[in-house]
C-alpha cells in the first residue's frame, strides 16, 4: 500500500484503532515520535478522541554511516543499542559514546522546542498508543516503547502505517498489541510508501501539537 502523505496514513491508523478500542479507554493517550509521526499522530487522536503529546527519542547511528541506526536514546534517558548489528561492525558501546552524547544535545534542544517548558502528559497506569510514520528496523521504536514503559504506561500498543517485517517482529514482545496495516519484508525505506514524504520541521510539529489534539489530558 503507498499513501498519498502522512494525514491520510493516520486517518488509515485512526479507523484501524477506532475499530480495535470502540470505547476508548478515558485515560488513552496517543505519543508521536517526532518528526514525521506527528501528523499521524494527530489524526489517530482525533480518531481515538485522546490527548496528544511526543515522545522524543533520537536514532544513533553508526560512526561515518550516520543512516544506519545502532540504537536510539529518549529524552528520559533511556538507550537502546542493537547489539548484533554492534558486534557485527565489532563496534563497542564505549565507541558509541560520542554519537549518544550528541544526539542527546539534540534531544535536548527538540524536548524545549516541542514542549515549550511544559510537562510531558503523565502516563502512569495509562493506555499510550506510540506512533510513528513507518517502522524500519524499529531501534527507535523499541527505545520509545521502553521509556514509555518506564514512565508507568500500564498498557502500551504501537500504531504504524507500514513496517518491516524485520521491524515488526523486533516490538511485537515489546509491545502489548501492534496495529499495522501493511507489513513488507523486503522493506527498503520508509519514504517509498508514501507519494508525498517531505521533511516535517520543528515549526510544524509544534503547530500541530498546538492544534491537532488537546495535548494534556
Amino acid at each position: 500500500m503507498r499513501y498519498t502523505d502522512r494525514r491520510e496514513a493516520g486517518r488509515e491508523l485512526g479507523r484501524l484503532l477506532a475499530a480495535e478500542f470502540p470505547t476508548p479507554a478515558p485515560d488513552m493517550v496517543v505519543l508521536a515520535l517526532p518528526r514525521g509521526g506527528v501528523p499521524v499522530a494527530v489524526e489517530v487522536a482525533g480518531a481515538l478522541g485522546a490527548p496528544l503529546d511526543v515522545v522524543v527519542v533520537r536514532k544513533l547511528g553508526l560512526p561515518g554511516q550516520p543512516e544506519v541506526g545502532a540504537g536510539a536514546v529518549t529524552e528520559d534517558g533511556v538507550v537502546f543499542l542493537d547489539e548484533p548489528l554492534l558486534g557485527r561492525v565489532r563496534l563497542t558501546a564505549g565507541e558509541l559514546e560520542p554519537v549518544v552524547a550528541a544526539e542527546r544535545a539534540e534531544l535536548a534542544r527538540r524536548v524545549r522546542s516541542y514542549r515549550r517548558g511544559g510537562a510531558p502528559v503523565p502516563l502512569a497506569g495509562r493506555t499510550a498508543v506510540v506512533v510513528d510514520d513507518g517502522l524500519a528496523r524499529g531501534v527507535t521504536a523499541v527505545a520509545a516503547v521502553r521509556a514509555v514503559r518506564a514512565r508507568g504506561a500500564a498498557v502500551v500498543v504501537l500504531a504504524v502505517p507500514v513496517a518491516s517485517g524485520e521491524g515488526l517482529r523486533r516490538l511485537v514482545p515489546e509491545c502489548d498489541a501492534v496495529v499495522c496495516p501493511t507489513v513488507v519484508e523486503r522493506f527498503g525505506a520508509v519514504g517509498r510508501y508514501y507519494r508525498d514524504f517531505a521533511q516535517v520541521s520543528d515549526t510544524e510539529v509544534r503547530i500541530l501539537l498546538g492544534g491537532g489534539s488537546p495535548r494534556r489530558g
